[in-house]
């Protein structure tokens, strides 16, 4: 037995040595002398820790992410994404760094953290994208805008994107200089992808990150649920169909204190959404902010945000038939400098030749139960070729200048029980007396545009029932010479305590078409005034104008076009 040298110099023998050891661990060195190698390794490694399993960080630079603005990390971010993934979740961090990516996916109980100094920047290089086709194209008009994406999510629970940081599409490098040319990232149209596509997922979150110059849509939701979009920045103004938020089939959904500038839709609804807030937020677009198109939408409120720069309508609802929306309000919102500003038009209206038959008559199209309260700001006639911080021009049409707010019913559409309250709106003016005279629009329900300029400057209501205006105001700033007003077809509605601007030089204030069943309490005609209310045609009815002061009007009522004495009753006016 060969002896061993201690600190102080002398030697011990190996058995006095074992002998001054802590038992525990001569008890060990012992044992694994008695064992074979194998057995000794398996009992003395520490087993694997997963006390952390589901909270742990994988920093992409670690899976050979570079970040260096060149070089494509798409391998890297979707390697660290797949192991968490694997190891029940966590968080795939972004740092600091430009990381350039094609198409990556999404997966369950992931969040992708991106630092306040990481952006992910889309590719310019259509070759880094493909198509997902777990997503399917069908030939509607809710799935039929592309599969393509940069960060996109398919059938996942838990899933949230959260900066401060930045994902970057560079959408102008699909957009095409030359119309017939391809773009120089050598893919367009529908092969642009969004900046996030999440298709029939739960559970889905981003916030608190800026979203910056996407080749299509910004975040596209399509049928998923417990979507919850907070603390967003979007600004997208580079390419045709810059859509903010674009929800299809979506149901239990949240969106809170963004801030979106976009060149198309900012918060579109189409299909059967359902159960949806929109609260806190800032909307600019030279489209429509919300806008409704198709399906069974319903349950849904929409409540503090300013609409600044929206050339397009801001509330916009088109259905065709089948659709349906129902219990929707509007509410404490500020419109500045907006065309439109609400566009209700639905029905079968025109046929056009890519329509295919109907193999039996469709079911009418149903809007009811919609409300618009505490809605103040201006409506210009002078809408921009383009929008500031924008870099395409999409010019105007003529109908949207001289527009107004919109109630439009054709054929058997159903239009009912609307209110307006607490609703003071300045309109641009400079409507003509030929515009005024237009007594024949159009039987369309598409673009509230597609009308020409409306007849009058405030609101036109057309084959619309159950209406109620309560403590609402219509100004103008430039002379104006269109009815404030014009109902074609209404019956039973209500005003009270109705303010608004006329013209001596106009036809009338109000201009009532074949309209039945109308109260109009304490309304009050601002300015001098031609007659305060005309109606036309014969199938006039029950039409009450009690207290109020007309002091300002010609007279309280003018008759034409077969319209009688006994078709109005005025009572107690000034």
């Amino acid at each position: 037995m060969s002896d061993t040298t201690v600190s102080d110099g002398s030697r011990l023998s190996r058995r006095e040595w074992l002998g001054k050891m802590a038992f525990p661990a001569a008890g060990a060195v012992i044992t694994a002398g008695l064992l074979d190698d194998n057995e000794a390794s398996a009992r003395t490694k520490p087993a694997p820790n997963t006390d952390d399993l589901g909270a742990r960080v994988y920093n992409i630079r670690s899976y050979g992410a570079k970040g260096d603005k060149t070089m494509v990390d798409t391998a890297a971010v979707q390697a660290a994404i797949d192991a968490c993934s694997r190891d029940g979740g966590g968080t795939v961090l972004v740092p600091a760094g430009t990381f350039v990516i094609g198409t990556v996916e999404l997966k369950s109980n992931v969040t992708l953290h991106i630092a306040a100094g990481g952006t992910l920047l889309g590719s310019g290089d259509g070759k880094q994208y493909h198509s997902v086709d777990a997503i399917p194209l069908r030939g509607d008009t809710t799935l039929n805008d592309g599969n393509w994406a940069l960060l996109f999510a398919v059938k996942v629970t838990n899933v949230s994107i959260e900066g401060p940081g930045t994902i970057d599409g560079q959408g102008a490098q699909f957009h095409s200089p030359v119309r017939g040319t391809p773009p120089p990232s050598g893919i367009g149209g529908n092969k642009r992808p969004y900046h996030v596509l999440v298709y029939q997922s739960e559970n889905v979150s981003v916030r608190n990150i800026s979203l910056l110059d996407c080749a299509y849509h910004s975040i596209r939701i399509i049928e998923s649920q417990r979507i919850h979009l907070d603390g967003i920045y979007i600004h997208n103004r580079v390419n045709s169909n810059n859509d903010g938020f674009h929800f299809i089939s979506t149901q239990y959904a949240t969106v809170s204190d963004c801030i979106v500038k976009c060149g198309d839709d900012a918060c579109a609804m189409f299909g059967s959404c359902q159960y949806i807030t929109v609260t806190n937020s800032y909307f600019s677009t030279r489209w429509s902010v919300f806008r409704f198109g198709g399906g069974h939408a319903g349950n849904i409120a929409i409540s503090n945000c300013v609409l600044h720069e929206v050339y397009g309508c801001p509330m916009k609802f088109q259905g065709d038939p089948g659709s349906r929306f129902e219990n929707i309000s509007f509410s404490d919102l500020v419109l500045d400098d907006v065309t439109g500003p609400i566009s209700i038009s639905i029905g079968r209206g025109r046929p056009r030749a890519s329509d295919a038959p109907l193999p039996e008559p469709p079911p009418p199209v149903v809007v009811r139960n919609i409300s618009f309260s505490n809605i103040q700001g201006n409506v210009t006639t002078n809408p921009p070729h383009q929008l500031s911080e924008g870099t395409l021009g999409v010019g105007s049409r003529p109908g949207e200048a001289h527009s107004a707010i919109v109630l439009n019913a054709i054929d058997d559409a159903l239009l009912q029980n609307i209110s307006f309250s607490n609703v003071h709106l300045t309109f641009g003016g400079g409507g003509t007396a030929e515009e005024a005279a237009r007594r024949d629009i159009p039987k369309v329900f598409g673009e509230y545009f597609e009308l020409g300029p409306i007849p009058a400057y405030g609101l036109y209501a057309r084959n619309a029932r159950g209406l109620t205006f309560q403590n609402v105001r219509f100004q103008v700033s430039a002379p104006e010479l269109r009815p404030a007003v014009i109902f074609d077809h209404v019956e039973d509605a209500v005003f009270n305590g109705f303010s608004v601007e006329g013209n001596k030089d106009a036809e009338s204030v109000l201009r009532f078409i074949d309209s039945r069943q109308t109260l109009i309490t304490a309304a009050r005609v601002l300015t001098p005034s031609s007659p305060f209310l005309q109606l036309e045609g014969e199938a006039n009815e029950g039409i009450i104008i009690e207290g109020g002061d007309l002091s300002k009007a010609a007279s309280p009522v003018a008759f034409k076009n077969g319209a009688g004495e006994s078709q109005v009753k005025v009572r107690s006016v000034s």
